[in-house]
């Protein structure tokens, strides 16, 4: 896979996870079963949101996810199976231009 077009087949995806052990659960098992090559879990984030009528403020995790288009939908199946959450956060971001390398390492870290 030339660089271009793993640039166009890698993709971010941001989760919220409620707190730092669930986080490193899900990065784990995305990472393990190779459905993401990478996982960053940045901790100490504050979420203001609207749900079911309220206005809450909760602390949680963010996770970014490093994956590709072709295993995109697999990881958003396992990702809902394992969140605690009922809607939880699953945002995909493509991925325009990047280091060649680190595009072919995420690649080749994939099922």
């Amino acid at each position: 896979m030339n660089s271009v077009t793993a640039a166009v087949s890698a993709r971010l995806v941001l989760c919220t996870a409620p707190d730092q052990a669930c986080a490193q659960m899900l990065a784990r098992t995305l990472v393990n079963e190779q459905w993401v090559a990478c996982a960053n879990l940045l901790p100490g984030m504050l979420s203001v949101y609207r749900w079911q009528g309220e206005v809450h403020e909760d602390a949680e995790v963010q996770l970014i996810l490093k994956t590709d288009r072709q295993h995109l939908a697999g990881m958003q199946a396992r990702l809902r199976e394992l969140h605690p959450y009922q809607t939880p956060e699953i945002l995909v971001l493509a991925v325009e231009d990047g280091d060649k390398e680190y595009l072919a390492w995420l690649s080749a870290s994939l099922r």
